[in-house]
Formats: C-alpha cells, structure tokens, sequence
C-alpha cells in the first residue's frame, strides 16, 4: 500500500522549491540595490543574477552530489559572503532611509535644547545684573548733580569701578573749563550717558533671553535638521556675548560650540558613505537597525541554501534512484521495470528483511546491490551454500515507492494473469 505521508510530501517539496525560488529574488534584489552603490545599474543586475544563480544552483548540487563536495561548499560559501554583505548595504541604507533622519532630528534637538538652556541661563543671570547696574548708574547720574565728586570714589563691581574711573578721566580733560561740583556738569552728563548704555545693554540681553526661551518652546524633535539649525543660528548668533561678559565680569566665558550640521545630516551624499558608515558601526558600536539588517541578509541566503539543499534531491532524483537507473541500463529496461523485476525477486530473511538471492540477480541486479552493500545499505549473507543481499528496510520502502505511479512501460511488462 502507498504511504499517504510520502504522497502528501510530493506537493510539500515542490512548495520547498517554489520558495527558494521566491527568497532568491528577494536575495537578488537586495543584492542588486546593494551593488548598485557602486556599479551601473545594468552591471549590478548582471552581477547580482549571476550570483544568486550560482548560489540555487550549487545548493542544488551540494543536496544531491557525492563528489566535490568541499569544492561546491566554499564555493557558495564565498559566493555568499559577496551577497550577504551588499544586501545588508541595501538593508542598512533602506532602514537608515526612513528611521535615521528621526534619530538625528532628536539628537540635534536634544543638543540644540542643552545650548539654549546653557545660554538663557548666562542671559538670565546677565540681565539681572544688568538691572542693577542701570539702576546703581541712575542713582550716581542723581547723586552727581545734587552732591558732585561721585567719580572719585572706587566701587566694589567691577563694572561700576570702571565707569567711575573713565567718568573721572573724561572729567579732568575738561577740568579747565568745568570744575568739578554739583549741577550739570561734565560728570553729569557722563554718568547720564554710560546709564544710558546700560539700559541699551541690559535691553538687548533681555531681548536676547526671550528670543531663546521662545526658541525652546517653539523647537520640536520632528523638525528637520536644517530648520532647526537655522532657527537656532537665528537666535543664537544674535547674542550680544560681549555685553553679557562685560556685564558678569567673570571674564571670558566658555561659550558652546554650535553642533555641526554635517553630523547631522539626514541623508549622506553618497551611497559609498552609507556603505562604510554600516560596516564601521557594525563593527564598534552595533544597533539594533545593524544587527537586524545583518541578520535579515544571512538570513536570506541561509534559508535559500536549506531549502534548495532540501528540494534539490527530490527533482534530481536520490542516489538509489539514480543507481537504480543506471543499473537498468545494464539490464536494458526501463527503471521501473527493473525495480519492479527486483522487488519480485525480493524473499523475506530470518528477522522479516528483505533480501535476494544473488545466483537470481541479472547483471544490473548484481551491480545495484554491490552499491548498496558498498553504502552500508544492503549486507551479504551466507546461509547453507547460498549468498543473499539483505536489503535495508528504508531502501526497500524507497523501492516500492517507486511503483505507486505505474508507467506505461510496467504495466505493458506485467503478465496477463498478474493484471487480471
């Protein structure tokens, strides 16, 4: 009776077949998409054909062949290694295409974010102190008028000291022509003017501060990189930094770098620098997109090796079909009528194995259970003057199978009184 597991097999390897198939196209293409970064487009498909072809194909050898069989498996091994790494290039740079802009336009945001929190917080600081300094100038611009000599006494802010001191300078330039005393003198006017100033100044820094408050609020991590970096420079570079120096009196103060915007970029100029981006962060500081789209890329060419290893023998025949068929040659028959002739001839042993006597073995017979016994498949026996092959039972079941779909050729072959 026919195996119905071994019937239901049949269609379940040609699906095996068909998905290699498929998973090669897929492996071309992205194979293709990878080369394509360096050769013309109609070079990388040549290329790419040729070596997803060599690939089924030596799968396809490799799951039926017998000899040769470390030459077919490096080269598909080698031929795999070239796939593999221009398919991950083309995953990688697929992936970066839509999940790497995001990425930067965060890491900008967050850099752009820290920048302006670090100057708004020198702003903030320098506009306070700027209010004390207008309102310490107004009251010496007041106190000069009513009492005079406002000029000659020292300050402990800095900043004040040294308005004090060029007040006194310009004053004794003119101190011919305006003695020093109440009213509204040279000192006067002075110290009226550098109030003045600070007003200006400490205008600007509050000017400055909400510009870059209104920047924080307004910025958003899914802006582009470019508009971000432009509304940054906008008001980042319109920082008066000398006046808020001047204004702190903490000397020169440590300003942060604006972030580059070629770091930033949300696409590469070239394929070529995605391709050695990919390798190098693959290989110092890998991610979940490089390690996935490694993965995805072996994937592939493994998956299309098992399969086709594992359909190949059913089309090319398996090695006791192939014996079967070369030995039926000797004979001159058709195979199915030597393995129906040889399952005739076929007895059961002492333990319920089949097996033949070998003085009733036609040539082709003889030659096929010498393959058999020489694979381990088949064992002689002696038993009182007769020599048997005693065949295996998954050889045998194999054999049997072979008639489940008789051919014209067996069913002419099958005597009269057999058919009826």
């Amino acid at each position: 009776m026919l195996d119905v597991s071994q019937e239901a097999g049949r269609p379940m390897v040609k699906a095996l077949f068909v998905a290699s198939g498929l998973l090669s196209v897929v492996s071309f293409y992205t194979t293709q998409q990878g080369m394509a970064l360096y050769l013309s487009p109609w070079f990388s498909v040549l290329a790419s054909l040729g070596i997803q072809t060599a690939l089924l194909i030596v799968a396809w050898m490799i799951g039926f062949s017998r000899g040769r069989r470390a030459l077919l498996i490096s080269v598909y091994v080698i031929t795999a290694v070239v796939s593999i790494a221009f398919s991950y290039v083309s995953l990688y740079t697929w992936f970066s295409a839509r999940e790497r802009p995001a990425e930067l336009q965060r890491k900008l945001y967050d850099a752009l974010t820290s920048i302006a929190a670090g100057a708004e917080e020198k702003l903030t600081a320098a506009a306070a102190e700027g209010s004390r300094h207008v309102l310490a100038l107004e009251e010496m611009t007041a106190a000069e008028r009513t009492h005079g000599y406002i000029s000659r006494a020292r300050d402990a802010d800095p900043y004040l000291d040294q308005v004090r001191e060029a007040v006194a300078r310009e004053g004794q330039s003119y101190a011919r022509d305006y003695r020093e005393g109440t009213g509204a003198g040279v000192r006067y006017t002075a110290f009226e003017r550098y109030a003045k100033l600070a007003r200006q100044s400490q205008s600007q820094m509050e000017e400055a501060r909400r510009a870059i408050a209104t920047f924080r609020t307004g910025l958003k991590p899914d802006q582009p990189t470019g508009q971000q970096l432009r509304q940054f420079h906008a008001v980042y570079d319109a920082v008066p930094w000398a006046v808020v120096e001047q204004t702190l009196h903490q000397g020169k103060l440590e300003r942060a770098v604006p972030p580059d915007y070629s770091l930033y970029a949300d696409q590469q100029a070239t394929g070529q620098e995605e391709l050695l981006r990919g390798f190098q962060e693959l290989i110092t500081a890998p991610g979940s997109r490089h390690v996935f789209a490694f993965a995805l890329a072996a994937f592939i060419d493994v998956i299309v090796f098992l399969l086709a290893y594992a359909s190949g023998p059913y089309f090319f025949g398996s090695p006791e079909q192939r014996w079967a068929t070369a030995c039926a040659t000797l004979d001159s028959a058709d195979r199915q009528v030597f393995v129906c002739g040889l399952l005739r001839k076929m007895t059961p042993g002492p333990q319920g194995l089949a097996r033949l006597d070998a003085a009733a073995l036609t040539p082709g017979e003889r030659q096929f259970c010498l393959l058999l016994a020489s694979n381990g498949l088949a064992a002689a026996r002696s038993e009182e003057g007769t020599l048997y092959y005693v065949i295996d039972a998954a050889v045998h079941e194999r054999l049997a199978e072979e008639l489940s779909a008789p051919g014209l050729n067996v069913r002419a072959s099958t005597p009269a009184d057999a058919r009826a």
